[in-house]
């Protein structure tokens, strides 16, 4: 199985990184799946849904947090509901999100 994880992607910078680059490193790479660290995305303060969205678009099938995931308040408005989102598995019972996720790969070499 190759894996493809791009850590920790800060503000535009970073983001334009992404909308540029896994496109072609999966081109190049074929891994069987994509995981981006998203949790500086929003100009190093969390994520926002837009950001989230672009992520999956640009061919990611999850978004990581960690501590910083909570700077942007918007996360609270779709963290329920985003089914490729992992916060920290770590986080007191009651935070909002999935600490523990699962996913099939289906086009395994």
């Amino acid at each position: 199985m190759n894996l493809l994880f791009i850590g920790d992607v800060v503000g535009s910078p970073g983001r334009d990184m992404v909308k540029e680059y896994v496109p072609k490193i999966k081109d190049k790479y074929r891994p069987n799946f994509t995981i981006i660290n998203g949790e500086n995305a929003a100009g190093g303060r969390g994520i926002t849904e837009k950001i989230y969205r672009e992520f999956l678009g640009a061919g990611a099938q999850a978004v990581t947090l960690g501590n910083h995931s909570w700077d942007n308040k918007e996360i609270f408005e779709f963290i329920d509901s985003a089914k490729n989102m992992v916060r920290p598995a770590n986080f007191p019972e009651g935070t909002p999100g999935r600490g523990l996720v699962f996913f099939k790969v289906n086009d395994l070499e």
